[in-house]
């Protein structure tokens, strides 16, 4: 029988696929979290703490940032790590749509079914997780511009199959990199290490659980749906990445927004950190034959390759 939600024919739901989501749900069972009260939300913040480690600043390694004061650097990564939360929000609010939309109808007993409700689930205290922290820093909420949002809208509504699994996995590994710094920063908030310690734990096994559903999907599949999926995945990621951090950022910073911009696009050491961020992503999406020539030329646009 063909799996819900695909052509009929192309592969069939296997017990090995149902083994992944067993792991999964023991794991969850065993390693969870929750942030209400694993967090001391009352705790009165250092006013020397980051955001996030200097070395992941957007300006870090640029002129700019010699220029800086010391509380200018504090208060941008603070903005920026918020901006990058609110966007994890953002995309949070898609995902879990789609993963609904995926699972209707399907056997409520099966594993799958099981696991991916237990994802959802993980994902809304996540996003309140986030939420509280932006407001324990007194960072307003940055918003995707309008066009971004709207194409968030359609992209939920219609993403299915590969395509869903592939733009939600995109948005995990790359925070996750940046997370297991933040996690270990000497000089960063401890409600950013503590917040960035749960979201790490949890959502390695969504990302398991996503690289499985892509591999299911495109079981006995041809190149021409690959190289589809692939480049949709590769455009998904560009709104996501160009997303992050907000250009409110620098003006929050006492900065010249137009002269940030310009050194960030320049800034060499942000690049690479950022093609180390994508670097399990791109070795996976290679191996799943989604890495064409097309989605290479946009992952390069914004330095993920």
């Amino acid at each position: 029988m063909a799996h819900p939600g695909t052509a009929a024919g192309i592969h069939a739901h296997t017990s090995a696929d149902d083994d992944v989501s067993k792991r999964l749900l023991d794991s969850a069972a065993t390693l969870s979290y929750d942030p209400a009260t694993e967090i001391d939300w009352d705790a009165p913040l250092p006013e020397d703490g980051y955001g996030l480690n200097p070395e992941w600043s957007t300006l870090y390694g640029t002129r700019l940032w010699d220029e800086m004061t010391e509380r200018q650097r504090v208060t941008l990564t603070r903005h920026e790590v918020c901006s990058i939360m609110t966007t994890g929000i953002w995309f949070e609010m898609i995902l879990q749509q789609m993963v609904l939309r995926d699972q209707y109808l399907k056997n409520p007993a099966s594993a799958e079914f099981r696991f991916a409700l237990t994802e959802i689930a993980d994902e809304c205290r996540h996003s309140i997780m986030f939420a509280r922290a932006c407001e324990k820093m007194g960072v307003p909420q940055y918003r995707p511009a309008a066009v971004i949002a709207q194409a968030g809208r359609l992209f939920k509504a219609t993403a299915k199959g590969e395509l869903a699994y592939g733009g939600i996995l995109v948005a995990e590994e790359v925070l996750d990199v940046m997370q297991r710094d933040w996690m270990r920063g000497e000089n960063v908030l401890d409600i950013v290490r503590r917040t960035s310690r749960i979201h790490v734990v949890e959502e390695s096994r969504h990302m398991k659980f996503a690289r499985q559903e892509i591999r299911e999907r495109l079981r006995g599949t041809g190149r021409a749906r690959r190289r589809a999926a692939g480049t949709g995945i590769a455009v998904a990621a560009y709104v996501i990445v160009s997303s992050m951090v907000h250009r409110g950022v620098y003006r929050a910073a006492g900065l010249d927004t137009e002269r940030a911009l310009a050194e960030v696009r320049a800034n060499q050491h942000r690049k690479a950190m950022m093609r180390t961020s994508s670097s399990h992503l791109m070795a996976f999406l290679g191996e799943a034959g989604l890495l064409n020539s097309s989605a290479a030329a946009v992952y390069r646009r914004v330095d993920m390759l």
